[in-house]
């Protein structure tokens, strides 16, 4: 087994982290621009060329061992070993809060129910943990259950349905050999769950954490419509120090929650107890889904259609976080915001879908990168600093989507430009369909139309320009909101909100020197893209001729 990290030393990897003011779209999660390295059947550990001295010599069985080859899977067996070895982990009761004031469990119960909203997945799943804790206690049978509902909206894609229950088609798989009841309900949680937790018997409620304003209103529909008698509690599974622990208010920027969240890692940034197959057995089992009629019969908008390189849930997501680790950990320090480079973990789909959770990613990259030099610490940074402040934001703002959302300074300077004159000015359907003079930015464009992913320091550039190139910084927000959450395969996630509200609204930023149009927001040009990267390789490699 690996040696464990003591949370002294990760403390240490934060605070050598530069505290810059990057956007939220060069999070660790955003996408490289290149799959061919995403797998490979044998990887090899870094070799050294220098000859070993007389003490190394000593030390060659153990070198040996650490130059032997990696085959493909070693990841999840290395993952399944750490969760046999720490079965006895405890649940932090602060992930824990209650939303309803009952919290006993009633007597005469048939079960206990996870709602899974947010997390997908049932290893690593802190809510689940709970959930089966409980009726582990109680020697009541588990429950899971998932409200499917497809909103008529442009946002409602073939795309994402297809990732999403491939993802849950896995879970059910999972649930089945633990002796897990796995219920897919069709229509919104306040409209169809409590009516299924009085038909089952139901004891308890636990569901998982969204900061976002759907989910929120959906836990408020459940709580009223639940019998007082019945706990209701909520379980932050998705972030590695829970929101409401980390912060109890907006924070500024990643400068003003950094220390609170590095503070807090020793406590929370431990490792998963399994869940396990489960003791008791339900008297009523689930009605089995038939997952392929199941999609064909949804209401979504086809013509945004799936992608091959990335393949749904978290076995898949698993193995690409084995390829990072493999391949592309050791060049994220110094080339990550090259487009042209595979340098990124790829895994935002996994993680915004929650086929794969933040907190392994983070354990098993601080455990085995070590080769990795500084790309550790900054990744780090990323996925769990800046990524989490995304939660912060959209948690306690409201306006999380909108400039009405944004700082006063910034409000203030994007009303006094948003009449100046624009150089271009783009519909929503040219922009859409990358007809601009930009053949940069159309590239971008047509790689998130095609590929379902854009890379993070690209993303920034395309927002900034839509503000550049559109009557007003509203118009700017909606376009860029539309565009990817409709495209991306993480769209309608807490960071893509705060990355288009950072390049077009100035969240987590600060003033800069004013000009026309942008007013103190951090601008962003085609010259400056030149300096950072081989724009033309990128333009060649995914602008079409006929754009």
């Amino acid at each position: 087994m690996l040696p464990r990290l003591c949370g002294r030393h990760v403390l240490k990897l934060l605070s050598q982290t530069k505290q810059s003011s990057c956007s939220p779209f060069t999070s660790l999660t955003k996408l490289s621009t290149s799959p061919t390295t995403m797998s490979a059947v044998k990887r090899k550990a870094p070799t050294s060329t220098k000859s070993p001295d007389a003490k190394q010599q000593k030390l060659a069985p153990h070198k040996k061992e650490e130059k032997k080859e990696r085959v493909e899977g070693w990841l999840q067996a290395h993952v399944l070993q750490q969760r046999r070895d720490k079965k006895e982990m405890k649940l932090n009761k602060k992930r824990v809060r209650y939303i309803s004031d009952t919290q006993k469990i009633k007597q005469g119960s048939e079960g206990v129910l996870y709602w899974m909203s947010r997390d997908h997945r049932i290893q690593d799943n802190w809510a689940l943990i709970h959930a089966q804790k409980l009726a582990v206690a109680e020697n009541l049978p588990l429950h899971i259950c998932v409200c499917l509902v497809v909103p008529k909206s442009e946002l409602s894609t073939l795309r994402h349905y297809t990732f999403m229950l491939k993802g849950l088609e896995e879970v059910a798989k999972e649930c089945k050999t633990l002796d897990i009841q796995f219920h897919l309900l069709h229509g919104t949680a306040g409209q169809v769950l409590p009516g299924f937790v009085s038909d089952q018997g139901l004891g308890a409620v636990v569901t998982d954490f969204s900061p976002l304003r759907e989910p929120l209103q959906w836990l408020e529909d459940v709580k009223k419509q639940l019998p007082k008698d019945i706990p209701f509690i909520q379980v932050d599974a998705h972030n590695v120090v829970p929101c409401w622990v980390a912060s109890g208010k907006l924070e500024y920027s990643a400068r003003t929650i950094r220390g609170k969240i590095t503070n807090l890692l020793p406590e929370f940034l431990t490792d998963f107890p399994p869940v396990v197959k489960h003791p008791c057995t339900a008297t009523r089992t689930a009605k089995p889904v038939d997952w392929t009629k199941t999609l064909a019969s949804l209401q979504v908008d086809k013509t945004v259609g799936e992608v091959s390189w990335a393949t749904p849930g978290t076995r898949a997501g698993m193995a690409m976080l084995e390829s990072f680790i493999d391949v592309r950990l050791k060049l994220f320090g110094t080339q990550r915001n090259d487009p042209n480079r595979a340098a990124l973990s790829q895994l935002s789909p996994w993680i915004r879908f929650g086929h794969l959770s933040a907190q392994r990613v983070a354990l098993e990259v601080r455990r085995l990168g070590k080769n990795a030099g500084e790309s550790v610490s900054s990744f780090i940074e990323e996925l769990v600093v800046r990524r989490e402040l995304t939660d912060n934001f959209c948690f306690y703002n409201k306006n999380y989507d909108s400039v009405k959302g944004a700082y006063e300074w910034a409000q203030k300077t994007l009303k006094d430009h948003a009449k100046d004159p624009r150089p271009y000015v783009y519909t929503r359907e040219q922009l859409e369909k990358a007809k601009t003079h930009d053949k940069l930015w159309n590239a971008a464009q047509y790689q998130m139309v095609s590929e379902g992913k854009m890379h993070g320091f690209l993303r920034m550039y395309w927002a900034k320009k839509i503000l550049e190139w559109t009557s007003s910084p509203e118009e700017a927000l909606s376009i860029a909101l539309y565009l990817n959450d409709r495209y991306e395969l993480d769209g309608q996630d807490p960071n893509g909100f705060v990355g288009c509200m950072w390049s077009i609204c100035g969240i987590h930023d600060q003033g800069w020197a004013e000009r026309p149009i942008f007013g103190k927001i951090r601008y962003m040009n085609y010259k400056g893209c030149l300096r950072k990267f081989d724009v033309a390789g990128f333009e060649k490699k995914y602008c079409p001729k006929n754009l």
